[in-house]
């Protein structure tokens, strides 16, 4: 799974600071946040930029935003739509601007002084933002205009604007006492310190780890692409030999391949334990103090709990929807992953090996059945899928659908050496926005797959067209070799290119409403969708080349790789809807005080009948999804409600009979991709649709209908 990085701010969500410096003239002009930017399309100046200008940058920002809420707030006129909602959509565009540059770098190419400012600015940035939430002055006049809106003649997009507005103050705790206002930005303010250093620790785990693989004997197993990956790896590190971390790309092929078992169970277990080591990095008080301060805030607004909370501003509405759709999916993936574990056993058996399976074993097992049950196996798959062809390939499905076009751009700026820019056109040659992709891991990114935006899209002041990024971890090719990915890979590429269109092909006016600022339920639907095109025949025989022959990837592999589509899903369903209900059951405990993070996981799957021989996809003390600022918690769940609209979305192509049938792919656009959250997510659905979706194709789709 892959996750979606929001905005780190958008000019009416940012904070107050009361210890804001002024910054003087000469500082503005020497710092490149603050001057005007004089790069191409709208990119930040890169090679200008260093850590020292964040902090002066954040201080004026900070300080001119504060003057514009206060301007707003502080008005005598009579609040109108213009004078305060307009308003506060043009309030914080500096902010705005300094914090998505930021934030990206500190996720995609961090170091030591960017994590202390970082540190820093969280609980400032929280401080401001809660200000402006809390401010009576400024919710005031939002109500007043709330209040009379049938009488304000707006069209359906301000409504939308003003209706969301009104509610995120609300569920901020505009409407709450002084001393409930005042706990409010205490708990928010140690919330977005606590989420913060939670990804830190992470990712200082990650970097701490490192296998080297010795000589033949440890090599045992791997095949020549992983071989390639891991000297690779090494060598990036400053080390000689073979080397095996951490990132997914590193540590999932070994795990597929390698006949160490030893090395296998040390692989996983330091997996598994990112968050958990009982040394300066350890996440479990973070996330128990977390759960608890969350369910303080719930509790304040007048919820039960804090998925309660959540969930009322969700398309899902209430955990008990979330739990029906999980319990429906756990109830047949479990027995599915049962038998998928006695086939593994009994494989193990028939090479002599009378071994229980453990978790470090069932990627191994599982691709050697796989390879026994279909005659294909990831060795034979990866050779056709070069990281640039899948990259040209994902372009190509956007340009059949949407009409955009892509061409790479090096007198663009880039934040590292392996970012890659492209122009985006549309059909008439018109600019459309930016595309960076950001594939290689590397020690200054934090694991994982996102998409973020360094600009949102808008009309509002004039047509300003987005910069999106795509950060991804996959382990680069050998010396001189091409990157070469796993099928698992390739569509998580594709899953995060869907997020990227969703963020570059916004038409919208208004920022707020713009890009992925959907319901976190809802935001999953267009990269998820996008997933189905990579195995769409007509994309791999044009784009799934072999890296040595040139050879299109042959239709005896397509079917074997069709025929395979739902093996193993026993265990994928089971390792996420784990993760899934652990998220959802943590943040419904109304009384979560003395939480200790591992009890808590360990008695739920027990509960639930966890397979021992499978681990949840996220434990709770890596979990960055829920625990790394929140984002998805009390969310988790989104990717498979979503899959439930995907699933059944692409069936609407297979309808029509085409999967790029031109009038299905304009309806995708309009109401999907280009429409922000100018609707509500089910009624923009249903426009695209017709009507909403039931769990049927999802679940024939993973193999486990009745």
């Amino acid at each position: 799974m892959a996750k979606v990085k929001p905005a780190a701010t958008t000019p009416a969500k940012t904070v107050k600071s009361k210890t804001a410096r002024a910054t003087a003239p000469k500082a503005k002009a020497t710092n490149p946040l603050l001057s005007p930017w004089k790069s191409k399309l709208g990119l930040p100046p890169f090679k200008s930029l260093k850590a020292e200008h964040f902090r002066p940058a954040f201080d004026a920002a900070l300080k001119e935003h504060e003057r514009e809420i206060s301007k707003i707030s502080g008005a005598r006129t009579k609040a109108t739509f213009t004078n305060t909602i307009v308003a506060m959509e043009k309030a914080g565009a500096v902010l705005g601007r300094v914090s998505r540059v930021f934030h990206n770098l500190a996720g995609a190419d961090t170091n030591a002084e960017l994590q202390a400012i970082e540190r820093e600015m969280s609980p400032r940035l929280a401080r401001h933002s809660t200000a402006i939430y809390l401010d009576a002055g400024l919710f005031k006049r939002i109500d007043d205009l709330f209040q009379r809106q049938g009488n304000l003649k707006l069209d359906a997009e301000q409504t939308r604007l003003l209706e969301r507005y009104h509610k995120m103050f609300v569920r901020a705790g505009a409407r709450l006492d002084a001393r409930a206002k005042r706990r409010m930005g205490e708990i928010n303010e140690r919330l977005a310190s606590l989420g913060t250093q939670f990804a830190q620790n992470v990712l200082a785990d990650e970097q701490a780890f490192r296998l080297p693989l010795n000589g033949a004997e440890d090599l045992a197993g791997l095949p020549e692409f992983a071989v390639a990956a891991a000297a690779r790896t090494a060598a990036d590190l400053g080390l000689s030999g073979h080397v095996v971390t951490l990132a997914r790309s590193s540590i999932e092929p070994f795990l597929q391949f390698s006949t160490r078992r030893d090395l296998r169970e040390t692989a996983f277990k330091a997996w598994t334990k990112r968050g958990e080591n009982g040394n300066a990095y350890d996440n479990r008080a973070i996330a128990a103090e977390t759960i608890t301060l969350r369910a303080e805030r719930a509790g304040l607004l007048g919820y039960k709990t804090f998925a309660d909370f959540r969930l009322d501003d969700a398309m899902a509405k209430s955990p008990a929807a979330v739990r029906g759709l999980l319990d429906e999916v756990w109830a047949a993936a479990v027995p599915q992953a049962g038998r998928e574990r006695a086939r593994l056993e009994a494989f193990a058996r028939g090479e002599g090996q009378n071994i229980r399976v453990e978790a470090w074993d069932w990627r191994f097992y599982s691709e050697k059945v796989r390879k026994a049950e279909f005659d294909l196996d990831e060795g034979e798959i990866k050779p056709y899928l070069q990281l640039d062809r899948i990259i040209e390939a994902a372009f190509d499905t956007a340009s059949r659908l949407f009409g955009v076009s892509f061409k790479e751009r090096n007198d663009l700026g880039r934040y590292h050496p392996d970012v890659r820019t492209f122009e985006v056109t549309d059909k008439s040659g018109a600019h459309v926005g930016v595309f960076l992709g950001d594939y290689f891991a590397r020690p200054s990114k934090r694991s994982g797959a996102w998409m973020s935006t360094y600009r949102g899209q808008r009309k509002l002041g004039g047509e300003e067209r987005p910069v999106v990024v795509n950060v991804m971890s996959f382990a680069r090719g050998g010396e001189g070799e091409p990157t070469l990915l796993s099928f698992d890979d390739a569509r998580t590429l594709f899953h995060e290119f869907g997020h990227a269109l969703h963020g570059l092909l916004s038409d919208v006016t208004y920022p707020s409403l713009a890009c992925t600022a959907v319901a976190t339920d809802f935001v999953e639907l267009p990269s998820q969708l996008f997933e189905h095109w990579l195995s769409e025949p007509a994309v791999l025989k044009r784009y799934a080349l072999h890296y040595k022959t040139g050879t299109p990837i042959p239709d005896t592999l397509l079917q074997r790789l069709d025929a395979a589509r739902t093996f193993n899903q026993g265990f994928a369903t089971v390792e996420y809807v784990a993760s899934a209900l652990a998220d959802l059951e943590l943040h419904s405990l109304d009384d979560p005080k003395g939480l200790d993070v591992t009890r808590f996981e360990s008695q739920m799957l027990e509960r639930r009948g966890m397979p021992r021989e499978i681990v949840m996809r996220h434990r709770l003390p890596h979990f960055a999804h829920i625990f790394s600022g929140g984002g998805y918690a009390s969310g988790y769940y989104s990717y498979m409600w979503s899959e439930v609209m995907d699933a059944d979305a692409f069936d609407a192509f297979k309808e029509a009979g085409d999967a790029f049938d031109p009038a299905t792919a304009a309806r995708l656009k309009e109401f999907i991709y280009s429409a922000g959250n100018r609707r509500d997510p089910a009624q923009a659905y249903t426009a695209f649709r017709g009507r909403l979706p039931t769990s049927q194709a999802m679940l024939k789709k993973r193999g486990l209908a009745a």
